[in-house]
């Protein structure tokens, strides 16, 4: 397994559509522990491939306290949605930035699991906000980006500075 580099907004390759994974074989198999690694280490509870610049439609997530929960998705798809929340989220490849995003409450979602086999899952919480969280970067958007403008300038220019500091 590897860690891999996660890509930091405003980053371009992550507006990268991620396109269907066409057969889970082990290389597939390979970028979802690499993924899990990369998303324990960094500590994370969920990553999507396009964070790791491979532009397939993969997402690792762990919302357990233990990290004994890892669910893979492949080609996830949501089916269906309701309810109403509002969370503060943070992301991997928005270091440091927490904002409060409005999702849906409880979601139902179709995908491949680590073996090719379809399965159904229905979540609510923590782990609803992840999935649509995650599922946003397979379509290239960043959870900033459902802020408004005047939030995603500030978070611009903070990052910037964060940047320049570390150089």
């Amino acid at each position: 397994m590897a860690i891999l580099n996660i890509l930091h907004y405003p980053d371009a390759r992550l507006h990268k559509v991620a396109t269907p994974v066409e057969k889970v074989d082990d290389d597939i198999r390979r970028l979802i522990d690499d993924m899990a690694e990369t998303m324990y280490e960094a500590p994370g509870i969920g990553l999507a491939a396009t964070q790791v610049d491979v532009h397939k439609r993969v997402v690792v997530i762990d919302v357990s306290e233990d990290k004994s929960g890892l669910l893979a998705l492949i080609n996830p798809r949501i089916v269906s949605a309701d309810g109403y929340t509002v969370f503060e989220e943070g992301c991997l490849s928005v270091p440091g930035i927490y904002e409060e995003v409005e999702r849906a409450e409880h979601v139902v979602v179709e995908a491949l699991d680590r073996d090719g086999k379809p399965f159904k899952l229905e979540a609510e919480g923590l782990l609803a906000i992840c999935i649509q969280h995650e599922m946003d970067h397979l379509e290239g958007r960043v959870f900033v980006e459902k802020l408004s403008r005047l939030k995603q300038t500030r978070i611009l220019s903070r990052l910037k500075k964060n940047q320049r500091k570390t150089l």
